[in-house]
């Protein structure tokens, strides 16, 4: 019997999921589907079960590789079996309300998707790389103190198709893929893939995994398991699970180094403390120097950016390979935190350094459209809570 709803309710019982909402006459998406549920859906709907692999492995071909989203442009395809995919199937991506810009290049993307509710996904440019910072639920559930996003109530986990299409969304603004007479280039575009947008990706476990399946498959997205980075708060029943059946790299939202103050930055450690978050993460398959584990601190003025916090910080990670990603605070109206001075940053990454773990300082990137790390969060609510405002006076 399947109890992953039960397990996943009684992990987060604060978070009251509503249902997605898809037009009844809405056809099935091929995207998000494993091989199995698109051969099982292909010959649900009347194809030959004989060529159900051979039409999985061209669908897919068509999907990840090509990035096409019309039946009738699938040209090996015979015409009888693109109009039957036309009339039973969609290929459906979420659709851009909004495209932003930064002047570093960073672009955030507004995306609407079944139910007419939104996500954030943000394409953060590099010489030497591009990140794709991908949503995993609408809203969120955790309320970090310190994070934008987590202002916003939780609407609903995202379905694989919806995790996936926002690659493919990516993907088709920047003009990445292998098309006719447009090889994909060996540096690619879209080459690394963090799940640190909306939302804790553990919470909706099964989508994510299903979905960072298909990216990592070599007939899919065919990105490498070691260019993905899931990020979780700490949701220590599913960490190792996660490397399991996932397994791309790990990445925590620390942020502190004693219980009181996680409590209060990160609500979660209420539930699974500091201990039960390290001893997670000394589980985690894989843990090599190879493959380390990625501790995300944000600096906080005050709070948690002293030299006795830098200290502790080493203390507490010793023993698992790891580096420590330096976040200077991103800030959004109305934050009850301020950003460390560069100075304190500095000195609290000298002391980690000391001890021997990797310590970079994260430039913030796209602040100018809120894109930065901490400050996802639709514009349209923050676009609808103006206007209850104004029409309520300025109370």
């Amino acid at each position: 019997m399947d109890t992953a709803p039960k397990v996943q309710e009684a992990l987060a019982p604060e978070a009251r999921v509503l249902p997605r909402l898809v037009a009844k006459e809405a056809k099935p998406n091929l995207v998000g589907m494993s091989r199995e549920a698109m051969r099982a859906a292909l010959i649900g709907a009347g194809a030959d079960p004989k060529q159900a692999n051979m039409r999985v492995r061209q669908l897919w071909s068509w999907l990840y590789q090509k990035g096409v989203s019309d039946p009738e442009a699938m040209t090996d395809l015979a015409k009888p079996f693109r109009a039957f995919l036309a009339e039973h199937f969609r290929i459906a991506r979420p659709e851009i309300v909004e495209r932003q810009v930064s002047n570093d290049g960073t672009r955030k993307y507004l995306l609407r998707i079944d139910g007419g509710h939104e996500v954030e996904a943000v394409y953060i440019p590099e010489e030497d790389r591009g990140t794709l910072c991908i949503s995993s639920q609408v809203g969120c559930t955790l309320t970090c103190s310190f994070c934008h996003t987590g202002t916003q109530t939780l609407v609903r986990n995202l379905t694989a198709a919806e995790i996936v299409g926002q690659i493919l969304v990516a993907r088709d603004d920047l003009g990445e893929w292998a098309s006719a007479g447009k090889p994909l280039g060996e540096k690619r575009l879209v080459s690394n893939l963090v799940l640190m947008g909306m939302g804790e990706p553990l919470y909706n476990f099964d989508q994510v995994r299903d979905a960072m399946k298909i990216a990592m498959d070599h007939e899919g997205l065919s990105l490498s398991r070691r260019r993905i980075t899931l990020s979780t708060s700490g949701v220590v029943p599913e960490i190792v699970r996660a490397g399991e059946e996932i397994g791309c790299m790990l990445a925590i939202s620390f942020h502190a180094t004693t219980d009181e103050v996680r409590d209060r930055l990160v609500p979660i450690n209420r539930k699974w403390n500091i201990k039960s978050l390290l001893d997670a993460c000394r589980a985690w398959p894989r843990l090599s120097n190879a493959e380390r584990i990625t501790f995300e601190y944000v600096m906080l003025k005050g709070v948690n950016d002293s030299d006795a916090d830098a200290k502790r910080l080493v203390k507490l990670i010793a023993g698992i390979p790891a580096k420590i990603n330096l976040i200077p605070f991103n800030p959004w109206p109305g934050a009850p935190y301020e950003r460390s001075d560069w100075a304190r940053i500095e000195a609290f990454a000298e002391i980690v350094n000391r001890a021997g773990y990797a310590s970079p300082v994260r430039t913030p990137r796209g602040e100018d459209i809120m894109a930065a790390c901490g400050q996802l969060k639709s514009a349209t609510e923050r676009v609808r809570k103006a206007r209850v405002k104004a029409e309520a006076g300025g109370a």
